[in-house]
């Protein structure tokens, strides 16, 4: 069923959930695993899931595999949380994966920086444009990598009718602070630099953020949202155990993002299998270590 703009804004409290895609050992698409990973997922729900985004390599998917992504999450997902399609890559493709996505009963779409990284403000004014006008539905902005506009370019953005929320990408609380000023709430604000960040997010009074933490618990990824929302004392302690040293792991090399959080799904009994290049799987010594944090996020699923 469509859902217009506003509702989708309003939905958008908590945790957005960025699930893998995980690939077979041959490197397709498998999309049983990733249907099981999603029921696995909606246990604990989160405030939407966000499909084939960045944690879900969008980039290394081909037009007619990010359909088929997209159609297996809103199918297993049944209306109970909003699916956010990740869209991009240029004016051709990108508007094309839009309207696919709204075919196959996705509720928003996440727009990510075009292919070329030097394009001037006119020119990406002109690319958001495009890819809001290949569907009705809510856009939210994906501000990452080399794509960090000025505040003035960010209100102007704002103009556009269909975008709701602006995605936080770049983890500079200070400059992102100085946009929610000028801007208002004109658009909705996630913090979207990684769970490790919630605390830095809420302090700034955020109270949405995306989570890759959801695809090995997603029970977690909701108590963040709590803990950080009330002050709770809870919160360092988890943070300092389970957070951190994820992230701290995650960082060791270009691309572990995606590897590490499959490489634990492995590890717990979820599906995650290998990254397509240029993306690497994870080391002998990663592994290692995951496989000792791994085994406190169960203990802390078992009794959290």
């Amino acid at each position: 069923m469509t859902m217009l703009p506003g509702e989708l804004r309003s939905r958008l409290r908590g945790p957005l959930a960025f699930p893998i895609t995980p690939f077979d050992k041959d490197l397709a698409v498998d999309l049983d695993a990733l249907r099981a990973n999603v029921r696995a997922l909606l246990h604990d729900k989160p405030a939407a899931i966000v499909a084939a985004g960045g944690t879900g390599e969008l980039y290394s998917l081909a037009p007619a595999e990010h359909l088929t992504v997209i159609r297996a999450v809103v199918e297993e997902s049944a209306g109970t949380v909003p699916v956010i399609a990740g869209v991009g890559f240029n004016t051709a493709i990108g508007p094309q994966l839009a309207a696919d996505a709204a075919r196959a009963g996705a509720h928003g779409i996440l727009a990510f920086p075009p292919y070329y990284p030097q394009a001037d403000d006119e020119g990406l004014l002109a690319y958001y444009r495009t890819l809001a006008a290949a569907t009705p539905l809510g856009m939210l902005i994906y501000s990452r990598d080399w794509f960090h506009p000025s505040a003035a370019m960010v209100e102007r953005l704002a103009a556009i009718e269909t975008l709701i929320a602006w995605k936080d990408g770049q983890g500079d609380v200070r400059r992102l602070q100085i946009l929610m000023n000028r801007v208002g709430d004109r658009l909705h604000w996630i913090g979207g630099a990684g769970d490790d960040l919630v605390p830095a997010y809420y302090a700034a009074g955020i109270r949405a953020y995306t989570s890759s933490v959801s695809n090995v618990s997603p029970r977690l990824a909701l108590a963040l949202h709590d803990y950080a929302s009330a002050g709770d004392a809870r919160l360092p302690g988890v943070m300092s155990e389970l957070i951190v040293p994820l992230y701290a792991l995650r960082g060791r090399r270009r691309g572990y993002e995606v590897s590490v959080m499959k490489a634990m799904m492995d590890m717990m009994g979820l599906a995650g299998g290998p990254v397509r290049p240029p993306l690497t799987d994870v080391d002998a010594e990663t592994s290692d270590a995951l496989r000792t944090l791994a085994e406190k996020y169960k203990a802390w699923n078992r009794n959290p």
